[in-house]
């Protein structure tokens, strides 16, 4: 049986490393400590104890004149000592700004961590009205956005429902918008046409679409998306998108499938170069 104290530890941890995510999502601009107590649901004290724990791991970093935080050099070194297993960056980094160059609008690629997706990578195109709804370091639960909806349409019937009977909370309270019958019915849809659509769902006017990429086995472990205005995510031009998403996603998925094969044959893995 757990002691109070263990209970009490893994509480700290669990906010602690909550914490860190919202500083990775507001990493670009930074984020006050009034925005980090607003989006953590914790007290002013206990963020201001959690950061000062964080800094202290050089986690996370205070910019000394704007105050903003930021994350810190210790989330760089453990990113690239991560990066030899979960080298998706630079695997999918050449397709995104492909996607980006041919659209001209902005491209993502976003990584399935469980029930959630965290983006990893943003170029934006040459159109000059961009998409700004989903930046680099954003946590979101599976079936918001694009990509997500493509990555949730993946999963298997059980899985699927697993993972909205798990979202539900956040759904409710964050993403009031997105009602079961919604969410069900562009998963149905996703499925029949092959690709994802958001048509304006959680902003007015923002659109996007996406598909999901699988590794060798099959399983679902991120989705690419190009996000524009409405008015040019419509009619043909949808298909040409998605045919330019599906055939970067099956460029990832082959990169993917020989890196898993060096793996088995007892090669070591490396991240592939960017184009």
């Amino acid at each position: 049986m757990a002691t109070t104290k263990d209970a009490t530890g893994s509480q700290s941890i669990e906010r602690a490393t909550s914490l860190l995510a919202i500083v990775a999502e507001h990493h670009r601009s930074g984020a006050s400590l009034g925005t980090l107590v607003s989006a953590s649901g914790l007290t002013r004290a206990t963020v201001r104890r959690l950061l000062v724990a964080l800094m202290r791991a050089d986690l996370v970093d205070q910019d000394e004149d704007t105050r903003q935080y930021r994350l810190g050099a210790g989330c760089y070194i453990l990113g690239v000592i991560a990066s030899d297993r979960f080298g998706l960056h630079p695997l999918a980094h050449a397709s995104v700004i492909r996607l980006a160059r041919a659209s001209e609008d902005t491209a993502f690629f976003s990584l399935r961590r469980g029930d959630h997706t965290t983006c990893l990578i943003r170029e934006d195109g040459q159109h000059p009205i961009r998409s700004h709804v989903l930046s680099v370091g954003q946590f979101h639960p599976l079936g918001v956005a694009a990509h997500g909806i493509a990555i949730l349409a993946a999963l298997p019937d059980d899985e699927m429902n697993a993972v909205i009977e798990a979202n539900t909370p956040v759904y409710r309270e964050r993403y009031p918008m997105l009602t079961d019958e919604l969410l069900r019915q562009v998963i149905a849809e996703t499925r029949e046409r092959g690709f994802a659509l958001n048509p304006g769902i959680f902003h007015p006017g923002s659109w996007a679409i996406g598909v999901a990429v699988r590794n060798a086995d099959g399983v679902p472990v991120g989705g690419l998306s190009i996000g524009s205005i409405e008015q040019r995510l419509q009619g043909a031009r949808q298909q040409e998108l998605a045919e330019l998403l599906r055939t970067e996603a099956n460029t990832i998925e082959a990169k993917l499938a020989r890196q898993v094969g060096k793996v088995r044959r007892g090669a070591p893995a490396r991240p592939a170069k960017q184009a």
